[in-house]
């Protein structure tokens, strides 16, 4: 990771305007991921573009695209003084039941979304159990629970409108290269010379720009850091590095990956957002990884059925993704590791949080196989779990996780040491090898059990604040 240092913190959650200070995150980040790693044999279904998921099941899909409903059916997971143990129950007929429980689900969060000042903790209580499929709902909850629509339902209109217009604005100023940006201006030249507006521009309208219009920090072979080519080329590396991670995004679902036009503007889109977040955090530019954690988010907001919002899923998806990466950017940073916020600390609130709920594992992984969080959880926690699930149940956990009052950051450490505790058998008949395998390709688990479990752990313990 690059060195850097932190300048300046983004905007508070429950600020709902767009982020003005976007070159203001930290310094710092580099490529940390796991080097083009497969998604551990996992296919998932292919998706087209704006295609809800269906009624969300809690496992992974099969090798045939089938949701396997039987595997660990009845598993739950019960907490006592000796900690966490697996326990059995017989197989529930859940299908008809889930089904009521979405309707009313989604009934209910249909009526908090249509009040003019919209409740903000009973749409968290209510979304924090999942989000229904269809109908975009969850793509406007998630917009709300990142702050990026206010609660207020008449702002919504003014807000969206100022926010894509500032997108489109800084698209145009950063994404666009010094050639087309000279060619833009001689055909401005050319304009103002055919409408009379400059008489003695209207004489070179029709030639070519002289050599001596062309100042030094205008010339592509200019060495100068001031030069608009100098830093045009010094971001032709980082968007190439883009483009490899796109093509490695989810090359299982056809949203994501392919050469259809689905996939084109995808691919597009999301490469806009990356480079644009780049260019304009210079300090911290793109960590392979980011592509992941926006992926979730691009698709969700895409899904919005509204014709509005579709258009500008692009410049909606940009402004959440810099809401959604401020929680955790401080992990990225080298010289913040050791603070308070980096990802250090992070990992030793993990370490302490498995202890205050299981000490007997909790022993048995960093005391007796020396299996450290950092082996297996770093990744967990910068990439907010999306490497170790389907996209389906990814967007299930996303649906926790933003729901939490207390933070994505608290509900992702009671998420991960649930992971810990749900599979605690097998970590304790095995050793260092046998651990770190299972705990880098996460095995298939009812992830309502796990996030039932993530609930249960105490909040108390999953939160050390400490001052600066």
């Amino acid at each position: 990771m690059l060195k850097g240092k932190k300048l300046l913190k983004f905007p508070q959650k429950s600020h709902h305007s767009f982020p003005n200070g976007l070159g203001s995150l930290v310094a710092g980040f580099d490529a940390h991921g796991d080097g083009g790693e497969d998604e551990n044999g996992v296919v998932y279904r292919e998706l087209e573009s704006g295609e809800e998921l269906e009624t969300f099941q809690p496992f992974g899909l099969g090798s045939h695209g089938d949701v396997d409903d039987h595997q660990n059916e009845g598993t739950s997971y019960v907490k006592s003084d000796a900690g966490f143990s697996e326990i059995r129950a017989p197989p529930k007929h859940k299908v008809d039941v889930e089904a009521i429980d979405a309707d009313d689900k989604r009934s209910d969060l249909d009526y908090e979304l249509s009040q003019k000042e919209i409740n903000l903790e009973k749409l968290q209580r209510i979304a924090s159990s999942g989000i229904p499929d269809g109908g975009g709902l969850r793509a406007t909850i998630w917009k709300l629970l990142l702050g990026y629509l206010p609660p207020s339902r008449d702002m919504w209109e003014k807000e969206l409108r100022e926010n894509r217009l500032k997108y489109a604005r800084l698209k145009e100023e950063f994404l666009v290269s010094p050639l087309h940006c000279r060619q833009s201006e001689f055909s401005r030249r050319k304009d103002e010379a055919a409408e009379g507006i400059d008489q003695q521009a209207n004489a070179h309208a029709a030639e070519p720009l002289e050599r001596q219009e062309i100042s030094n920090e205008d010339h592509p072979l200019s060495l100068g850091k001031a030069s608009v080519w100098h830093k045009y080329f010094e971001f032709a590396e980082i968007s190439e590095q883009i483009d490899r991670d796109l093509e490695r995004t989810h090359p299982t679902i056809k949203f994501f990956s392919g050469d259809s036009a689905i996939s084109r503007k995808s691919k597009e889109s999301m490469k806009n957002i990356l480079l644009l977040f780049a260019k304009l955090n210079p300090e911290i530019r793109y960590v392979q990884g980011m592509n992941e954690v926006l992926a979730p988010l691009y698709y969700v907001l895409s899904t919005d059925h509204e014709e509005k919002n579709s258009a500008n899923v692009e410049a909606d998806s940009f402004s959440c993704f810099v809401r959604l990466i401020s929680d955790s950017v401080d992990h990225f940073c080298e010289q913040m590791d050791n603070s308070s916020v980096g990802i250090r600390s992070t990992l030793l609130r993990l370490s302490e949080l498995l202890k205050a709920s299981d000490e007997e594992l909790w022993r048995h992984l960093e005391l007796t196989n020396k299996v450290n969080p950092q082996f297996y959880a770093f990744r967990w926690i910068t990439l907010l779990l999306t490497q170790e699930f389907n996209f389906r149940t990814i967007l299930r956990i996303w649906d926790s996780l933003l729901s939490n009052p207390h933070g994505i950051q608290d509900m992702l450490l009671r998420v991960c040491c649930a992971m810990l505790l749900c599979v605690k058998t097998r970590l304790l008949s095995g050793d260092f090898v046998d651990n770190l395998k299972l705990l880098q390709h996460y095995p298939e688990i009812n992830i309502d059990c796990i996030l039932q479990v993530a609930q249960d752990i105490t909040p108390d313990t999953s939160s050390f604040h400490v001052s600066l």
